[in-house]
């Protein structure tokens, strides 16, 4: 124990340069400071490097629940291991999994852990499974709230880039275990997810930062992949680093240092936040579904696994990828032999991904990493597997209260 807390130490230090270097954290308030546990703290994630904001905020343990792929990937999974890291697979919870999370509140520790599991691409929340509410009622902990404002400006899903700039931290507590065991799951999920809902681009009209390089917005494209002015899909270009444009029809807008949007154009209405633009491209995508336009998704992929021994996805075969409403195929020469895979997406609320280039889609143990031959495909997958979640849980609802 004395190991990992001195390893814990060295941890907590080098996060705590990067969050004042990177992303010069500011404090709206740190109410877990001198706390102890048990307390399950809950963030909001806007980039892959959120943690380093938060470990700072006690000098109490914090035990982190992270992607169990991202664990097994990283060149310091010892050192994860010996500061207690809970490697968890995506959308689905072993016994061991909960087991561990179980025993960190059990012997009054700090669990903390992002419900929604992967980092915006759009500046906006990612589905959180329903499952998770379940099991925040049944830690009997005060639950906490750590509440980034920022992040996703200094390295955003959709770049290669890194930038400088302001990062806002609110942590507090949201419920009292004594509350916490007279709600319901629903009233759980209610008061959680208004708590960590954000829109990245709304809230910089209040915080008004500027980031270094902020106004380049290469890749930018594989997120809006489609046009709001002829509705054309994958004719998104940048141009000049900082101008999104359609080669269809002309649309046209260009970026400042804030990240927002202004036309440039000759043609069409300007949408001054991404996220915005975002939330046109999946009404876009749910209005093919339903009205049966779009049925599936298909893409040729190389397919990569997890090699343990090397701590990196490793190329296994070459396979056909197909999303329908109810499950992912694979279909393909996996490890030398002829596979076809079916998945059921029923538990998906997204999908880890990086735009323009692959998908993961977790099966039991094995994540399968498909990187797309059109690579520009991939956020449109996920854009679908949301869509089919949340019609999902909404059909599981509307059949609960009919009972």
């Amino acid at each position: 124990m004395s190991e990992n807390n001195t390893i814990y130490g060295v941890v907590r230090f080098v996060s705590s340069i990067a969050a004042k270097v990177i992303f010069k954290r500011k404090y709206v308030r740190n109410e877990l400071k001198g706390k102890k546990g048990p307390i399950v703290l809950l963030g909001n994630h806007e980039a892959a490097l959120d943690y380093t904001t938060v470990i700072g905020a006690t000098k109490e343990h914090i035990t982190f629940v992270i992607s169990d792929s991202f664990y097994n990937t990283l060149p310091i999974k010892n050192i994860m291991h010996k500061v207690g890291v809970i490697p968890k697979q995506q959308f689905q919870t072993t016994l061991r999994e909960i087991a561990a999370m179980h025993n960190t509140v059990k012997k009054d520790g700090i669990l903390m852990f992002y419900p929604a599991g992967l980092m915006t691409e759009n500046g906006l929340p990612t589905p959180v499974p329903a499952a998770t509410y379940k099991f925040l009622r049944k830690l009997d902990s005060d639950i906490y709230i750590a509440k980034i404002s920022g992040s996703y400006f200094c390295t955003p899903k959709w770049s290669s880039k890194m930038r400088r700039g302001r990062t806002y931290l609110d942590v507090y507590k949201l419920i009292d275990k004594a509350e916490l065991k007279d709600m319901s799951s629903e009233q759980i999920q209610s008061k959680v997810e208004e708590a960590l809902f954000f829109d990245a681009y709304r809230e910089q009209e209040d915080n008004m930062v500027k980031y270094k390089g902020g106004d380049n917005i290469e890749g930018l494209e594989n997120v809006l992949y489609i046009c709001p002015n002829c509705k054309e899909e994958f004719s998104l270009e940048v141009k000049n680093k900082n101008t999104i444009f359609c080669s269809k029809c002309g649309f046209a807008h260009t970026s400042d240092a804030y990240g927002f949007l202004h036309n440039t154009g000759s043609v069409g209405e300007e949408i001054r936040y991404v996220s915005d633009w975002s939330r046109f491209v999946s009404s876009q995508i749910k209005a093919d579904i339903e009205s049966g336009k779009l049925t599936s998704l298909h893409d040729h992929a190389t397919v990569q696994t997890i090699d343990y021994d090397k701590k990196k996805y490793v190329d296994v075969g070459h396979a056909d990828i197909t999303l329908t409403p109810d499950k992912f195929i694979i279909d393909g020469v996996i490890k030398g032999e002829v596979q076809r895979l079916e998945v059921p997406t029923a538990t998906f609320a997204s999908l880890p991904f990086k735009p323009g280039k692959r998908i993961e889609i977790q099966n039991g143990k094995t994540s399968y990493r498909c990187v797309l031959d059109n690579g520009r495909l991939a956020t449109k997958f996920v854009d679908m597997v949301k869509i089919y979640y949340q019609k999902n849980t909404a059909a599981k609802t509307s059949a609960a209260e009919t009972k």
